[in-house]
């Protein structure tokens, strides 16, 4: 089998004397879908921004790629694509403008106008810091349509969008998994987004609660939510 694309071994992070997250394992390689759930606070963001090389573990091991990204964060950087709240853009720019110095800057072909049909801002030359959430969020796709990163972490696809908003993610999503990228999400929507994803971590107060086959992530999340109560 090849090398994973992720893999950790008891990862952990302490903020203060907080543990956002603690003991988590996982190993994921390319082409897989997980969906990571689990209440506000839970540590879904913080296992992202671990991965996505913006935060460091207090313990444990992370590999991306077969390699440390602690050591080297740069290259992993260059392979991967992290959809969070806040995307970093260019807020004074048009989305076209946004994608074209993308597209220079990483040295790609400059398909600009095809990427922002197939989000929905072809026809939208306002500057960034104009746009509603949800085109923001449009315009993050785009990015990562350009990219084609091997690995693609998205923290609540579904927020701030309407209900065309939510087919388009869809679509979106499967469309970047068909390219090949190992790909993990963070929702609430577990219904929904069990869908798109073959395999499932529930997260509880940071800690390991649940895992397993993406089908069955809506009976774990309705049984943490009755046994809270």
């Amino acid at each position: 089998m090849s090398e994973p694309v992720v893999q950790v071994e008891q990862l952990s992070r302490r903020f203060g004397k907080r543990w956002a997250l603690a003991r988590v394992d996982l190993t994921l390689y390319a082409g897989e879908r997980l969906l990571i759930m689990g209440q506000n606070g839970s540590g879904k963001t913080t296992f992202l921004r671990i991965l996505a090389t913006l935060t460091q573990p207090t313990l444990g091991t992370v590999r991306l790629f077969g390699a440390d990204p602690v050591r080297d964060p740069w290259s992993a950087r260059a392979r991967l694509a992290l959809l969070s709240h806040q995307p970093s853009v260019y807020e004074d720019l048009s989305a076209r403008d946004n994608l074209r110095i993308l597209a220079r800057l990483r040295g790609i072909p400059d398909q600009t106008a095809s990427w922002l049909e197939r989000v929905g801002l072809e026809d939208r030359p306002e500057p960034v810091h104009t746009y509603s959430a949800g085109m923001r969020k449009r315009l993050s796709f785009a990015r990562v349509l350009a990219q084609e990163p091997q690995l693609v972490m998205i923290d609540e696809p579904y927020g701030q969008l309407d209900p065309g908003g939510f087919a388009l993610v869809d679509g979106l999503i499967r469309e970047i998994s068909e390219r090949g990228a190992t790909v993990i999400l963070a929702s609430h929507l577990v219904e929904r987004a069990s869908r798109l994803t073959e395999r499932a971590l529930l997260l509880h107060r940071g800690q390991p609660r649940w895992t397993g086959e993406a089908s069955r992530a809506p009976l774990a999340w309705q049984t943490l939510h009755e046994e809270a109560r």
